[in-house]
Parts: C-alpha cells; sequence; structure tokens
C-alpha cells in the first residue's frame, strides 16, 4: 500500500495559491508592460531594411540605427540602400521586410504584388529640376535629356506632371536618363552627358551649391507626393504587426533626435552621404526639418498624385485605398507619439 503524499507546510496550499498569485501578476504585469512599448511580444526581432538613398529625407532612420533606437525596442536592423525594381522583388521575395522609399509600393500593387504603405515618413517633395547653366525654362527642355533616377520613381511621375501642364510629354518632347540612384544622375547632369537633372537632396543640395539654374522646386510648388514612405506586403503587415510598431516606434524616436540633435544629425548624414561642406550640410538639414513627418500617416491624397502621374495605364481607375493601411501608425500615434511631441500628434 502507497503511503500518502503530504504537502510539507513551508508550502502549504495557501502559501502556495498566494505565490502563484503574484506570480501570475508578475507575468501579466511584464506582459502588460512589454506589450507597451512594443518590445518583449514581438513575433519578428530581426529586420532587413532597404533604403532608396541616403541624404536628408532618410537621416531620421539613420540617426534611429546609429543611435540604437531600434535596438531598445527589441529590434536588431540590418539597413542597406538598394533600386526601387530591386525592392519591388526583394519585399515579394521576403528578403526585405520594409522598403523606405518611394512609389514602389503603388507600382509593386499594381503590378500584382500586395504591397502597401504603412506609413508616410515624408509627403512632400523636395525634388528639384534643373537645367544646364543658361537653360532657365521648362521650354528650353523640349527636345532634350533630363537625367532622373529609377523609371516609375518620383523624378519620372514629377516630370510626366510638369510636362503635361507645358503642354508637352515625355518620350516625345522630352527625354528621359534613367539611373540607379541621385548619385549615377548627378554624375551623368555634371558630366554634360544631360541637359536637365531631377534629383532630391543632397544631390540638389550639391547642384545648386555649383551654380546650375533651378527651373523648378517642387516643394515650393507644394508637390505632395509619398516618399519616402514604409513599405511592407499585406502578408508582413498581418503576420508581423508588433514587429512593425516597433519599428516605427524606433523610428519616431530617430525623428525626434534628428529634430533636437542637429550636431548629431549632421555626422550622421555626413557619414552616410559623405558630404563634409558645411553649406551642403547645412542645406541638408534645413530640407529635413521641413518635410520630416511626426505624424506620419498615409495622406491619400498623396496617392492620387501619383496616380494620376503614372505611365501605368491602370493607376488612373485605381482607388488610393488599396494602397496603404494606417491602422498601425494609427495606434503609434494615439500611444506613442502624441507623448513624444504633445501638442503636434493626437
Amino acid at each position: 500500500m502507497m503511503e500518502r503524499c503530504e504537502m510539507p507546510k513551508r508550502f502549504s496550499q495557501p502559501r502556495l495559491l498566494a505565490l502563484l498569485f503574484v506570480f501570475t501578476c508578475f507575468i501579466l504585469k511584464e506582459a502588460g508592460a512589454a506589450e507597451q512599448v512594443g518590445v518583449r511580444l514581438l513575433e519578428k526581432n530581426q529586420l532587413e531594411v532597404a533604403i532608396a538613398a541616403s541624404g536628408p529625407l532618410y537621416l531620421p532612420i539613420l540617426v534611429a540605427q546609429e543611435a540604437g533606437y531600434f535596438g531598445k525596442h527589441g529590434l536588431s536592423v540590418s539597413i542597406n540602400q538598394v533600386s526601387a525594381s530591386t525592392s519591388v522583388q526583394g519585399l515579394i521575395s521576403g528578403k526585405i521586410d520594409i522598403y523606405q522609399g518611394g512609389a514602389t509600393a503603388i507600382s509593386g500593387n499594381l503590378g500584382g504584388s500586395d504591397i502597401i504603405y504603412v506609413a508616410a515618413a515624408v509627403d512632400q517633395s523636395t525634388l528639384v529640376l534643373f537645367g544646364q547653366k543658361g537653360l532657365n525654362s521648362f521650354e528650353g527642355l523640349r527636345g532634350k535629356s533630363v537625367a532622373t533616377t529609377s523609371p516609375g520613381a518620383f523624378g519620372e511621375i514629377a516630370l510626366r506632371r510638369s510636362t503635361k501642364e507645358h503642354n508637352m510629354e515625355v518620350g516625345k518632347d522630352v527625354k528621359l536618363l534613367y539611373h540607379r540612384g541621385t548619385l549615377e544622375a548627378l554624375a551623368t547632369f555634371l558630366a554634360g552627358n544631360a541637359d536637365g537633372l531631377i534629383v532630391t537632396p543632397p544631390q540638389s543640395d550639391i547642384a545648386r551649391s555649383k551654380g546650375y539654374p533651378v527651373i523648378i522646386d517642387y516643394y515650393e510648388r507644394g508637390l505632395k507626393i509619398i516618399g519616402p514612405g514604409t513599405a511592407v506586403t499585406r502578408e508582413f503587415f498581418q503576420k508581423y504587426p508588433n514587429a512593425l510598431r516597433a519599428f516605427l516606434i524606433a523610428y519616431l524616436d530617430g525623428v525626434k533626435r534628428c529634430f533636437e540633435d542637429r550636431a548629431f544629425a549632421d555626422k550622421i548624414n555626413s557619414k552616410y552621404s559623405r558630404i563634409s561642406d558645411p553649406q551642403v550640410l547645412e542645406d541638408n538639414y534645413q530640407t529635413g526639418l521641413k518635410v520630416w513627418n511626426k505624424n506620419m500617416t498615409v495622406d491619400p491624397d498623396a496617392i492620387r498624385i501619383i496616380l494620376e502621374g503614372s505611365a501605368n495605364p491602370q493607376a488612373k481607375a485605381a482607388d488610393p485605398r488599396r494602397f496603404y493601411d494606417n491602422s498601425i501608425i494609427e495606434a503609434v500615434n494615439r500611444e506613442y507619439a502624441s507623448k513624444l511631441f504633445p501638442g503636434e500628434v493626437k
């Protein structure tokens, strides 16, 4: 006959239950804290992030990386610069988790891939159209060439919009010379192998500093397009919401640091853009101050403009709402950005 097993007095049932209650409360408290900061309950903690360029538009993400903000929120982030076309393929294959870039989400979506914007880091265009010295008007580009970046990127979209306004047509009246990025487009222009150049900072600041005439400053024109925006596949959005939320929170920490620590921002900008000219760095920083969004909610009007200027025949009939989902960034605004930027974000 088996002997009856009795619980030792020091582990009496009431005391054990009390210990279990305290332990459970501790676990729930930790889980709640983790959920609040978006760190401990991540579905994925390693992210492959691609950016379209360096320069002031991308400075907050680079500052967030260098300052350790992604790590603070539980993420290990690898950042690489890739072209727009490569980014689309990377998002589709899963080799890239997040793309901070231009019209990738829209062009990829129109092409049959369910890629969406989940936040708009910048939605005020900083594109500048230059002419060679002596070429000061848009009409002067008739029959000439303009250096830009990838096909379907914002340079092409803005130029198509402008040619239409001047009763001209890309391909017929103005030839576009495509390049992998802004550096290559600038090099072509500086070598005299293009009559015009349409780029963003820092390359636009370099062209301006060399005295090339500005034909159109699209920021002054009020052109509103998302670039860079945070693009992911809808599958990623649904599968890794906490990881995406943590990424956006850390990014906003980078935005705040850019606004509050000019010296650090200049240091990071110089490191990645390889620019040491104080005036160009000053111009870059002033550009960033104008366009860095604290509220990164996607504005459908900024998508509509891209659709209207797209060469894709499907674009004009497309509903802007299919290209974005604001649910995560709206939650981040309520829970985090509103405290990070009180009175400016709700």
